[in-house]
C-alpha cells in the first residue's frame, strides 16, 4: 500500500473533533489502499483543552503512530494541565489584569500559537520518517496552526512530496484572535505564515463552504486547490447503543457553553413553554461557564435542570440518542457563517431532533436543512423558538438515517484518496 504520513498535534487520549477527524480517517484509509503513519506529540509533553482515555482503544494495532517530546509553553500559564483552556486561553473569561497579560503574551509572544513548542522535534522526526520510509504523500492538520508550519518547512526540504493542508478553522481570522491583544507587527507575521501556506501547499482541505471562500480569497494561484471535506460521524460509534425516547420532553445541550453562545432567547422560549404547562428536562453536558450557568438558572428551575461534567465520547453519544432534542448553538460571531462544529454530524446520525441557533443562511444551517434534521433560528427568535419546541413536545420525530451517507467517515475518507492521487 501506499503511504502517508498525517502529522496532528491532537490524538487520543486528546479530545475533541480534530482528534476524531484523523483517528478515523486513519481507520478507514487502508480499506483504499493508504497506509497512514501518525506523527504526533508524545501526551506527557502536550497540553490537550481534554482528556477521553477511552479513544486509545481505536486505534488499530496496526497502525504506526510515532510520538516526540515538545516544549510545553503552556506550563507558565498554569502547571494543571486539566484546566489549559481550549485554543490557548480563546475560552479563559478571567478579566483580571494577569489573565489579559497571559493572553497578550500568548498573541504576541507565541506566533501562530503556544504549541509550536513540538514543531523543533516533529520536523526532525518527520525528516527521519520521510527518508526511511520514502514517504511521498504528508497531510497535516491544524489548529493549532503552528502545526502547518512543519509541513511548510518539509515541503522546502523534500519539493517532491506532495503537501495537503487541513485547515479546520480560520486562521488569522478566527472569532476570539483580538482576546489576544495582538499587535500590528505580530498580525502581521501571522499573515504573512498564513500566506506561505496557502500559497505553498499542493492542495488543501478544510471543512465547510464559507471557510472555502475565506481561504480561497487569500490564495494567489489556483483556487481551485481547495477542497471540501467535512467532519463527519462514524457508524461503529453507535453499535450497541439504543436510541431512546424518554416520556418527558428531555433537551440536551452536548460540549462546552462559553460566553460567546448566546442562550438568552433560548431560555426565554423555555420559560414560556413551562409557564405554558409544558414539562421538560434541560440537559447540558459538558463544560458550563459561570455566567451561562447563572442566565440559565434565573430561567429555569432547577428540578428541570441537569449540569453533567464532561463526558468520554461513547457517553457523550448516548445522552445524545437518550434525548428528545438537542441543541446546537454557534458562538455569535461575525465570521460564525463558516462555523461547523463537530458534534453536528453525530447529533444527524442519532435520528433525534435538531434545533439549531444561529446564522440561518451560516454552513450549520444549510447542513441542519440539507440532511432534514431540524431547524435553525436566529438567537434571539423567541417565539420562532418556542413553537418550534412545542411541535417536538407533541410529535414523536425521527430522521430519514438514509440521506446521513455522505457524512459518514467512510466515505469521507474516499475522498480524501481521492486527493492523494490528484
Amino acid at each position: 500500500m501506499k503511504k502517508v504520513l498525517i502529522i496532528t498535534y491532537y490524538w487520543p487520549p486528546g479530545s475533541g473533533a480534530g482528534v476524531q477527524r484523523w483517528l478515523k480517517f486513519s481507520k478507514y484509509l487502508p480499506e483504499f489502499g493508504w497506509s497512514p503513519v501518525i506523527l504526533t506529540v508524545d501526551p506527557q509533553y502536550a497540553t490537550y483543552p481534554a482528556i477521553d482515555n477511552s479513544l486509545e482503544a481505536e486505534i488499530s494495532s496496526e497502525l504506526r503512530v510515532f510520538k516526540t517530546r515538545a516544549t510545553d509553553y503552556f506550563r507558565f500559564y498554569n502547571k494543571d494541565k486539566s484546566k489549559i483552556p481550549s485554543a490557548g486561553f480563546a475560552s479563559d473569561d478571567d478579566q483580571r489584569l494577569k489573565s489579559k497579560i497571559l493572553r497578550f503574551i500568548r498573541g504576541n509572544f507565541f506566533i501562530p500559537d503556544p504549541r509550536k513548542g513540538w514543531n523543533k522535534y516533529a520536523f526532525e522526526k518527520a525528516c527521519q520518517i520521510i527518508e526511511d520510509e520514502d514517504i511521498k504523500h504528508v497531510i497535516t492538520t491544524s489548529p493549532p496552526h503552528s502545526t502547518q508550519l512543519i509541513g511548510l518547512k518539509l515541503k522546502r526540504r523534500y519539493p517532491e512530496i506532495k503537501w495537503i493542508t487541513d485547515l479546520r478553522d480560520p486562521w488569522t481570522d478566527i472569532y476570539y484572535y483580538d482576546q489576544f491583544y495582538p499587535t500590528f507587527i505580530s498580525k502581521m507575521i501571522d499573515r504573512r505564515y498564513e500566506d506561505k501556506v496557502l500559497n505553498t501547499a499542493d492542495k488543501i482541505i478544510t471543512v465547510g463552504r464559507s471557510l472555502k471562500e475565506h481561504f480561497a480569497n487569500k490564495i494567489r494561484g489556483d483556487k481551485n486547490k481547495i477542497e471540501i471535506i467535512t467532519n463527519g460521524f462514524d457508524d461503529g460509534d453507535f453499535v450497541g447503543l439504543n436510541p431512546e425516547s424518554p416520556a418527558k420532553l428531555t433537551i440536551s445541550y452536548i460540549g462546552t457553553l462559553s460566553d460567546v453562545y448566546p442562550i438568552k432567547g433560548l431560555m426565554d422560549a423555555l420559560y414560556s413553554l413551562n409557564r405554558r404547562g409544558t414539562d421538560f428536562n434541560l440537559k447540558f453536558v459538558g463544560t458550563i461557564s459561570a455566567n451561562q450557568r447563572e442566565i440559565i438558572l434565573l430561567k429555569i428551575e432547577k428540578s428541570s435542570l441537569e449540569f453533567v461534567p464532561y463526558v468520554n465520547h461513547t457517553d457523550a453519544i448516548r445522552y445524545m440518542l437518550n434525548a428528545n432534542l438537542l441543541l446546537l448553538i454557534i458562538p455569535d460571531h461575525q465570521s460564525n457563517k463558516s462555523i461547523i462544529t463537530g458534534k453536528i454530524f453525530e447529533y444527524i446520525a442519532s435520528g433525534k431532533p435538531v434545533l439549531c441557533l444561529g446564522p440561518v443562511d451560516g454552513d450549520a444551517a444549510e447542513i441542519v436543512k440539507s440532511s432534514e434534521s431540524g431547524s435553525t433560528f436566529d438567537y434571539n427568535d423567541k417565539q420562532a423558538i418556542e413553537d418550534f419546541i412545542f411541535s417536538i413536545s407533541q410529535h414523536n420525530f425521527q430522521q430519514d438515517k438514509s440521506k446521513d451517507l455522505k457524512y459518514s467517515r467512510k466515505e469521507l475518507t474516499r475522498k480524501i484518496t481521492e486527493l492523494l492521487v490528484s
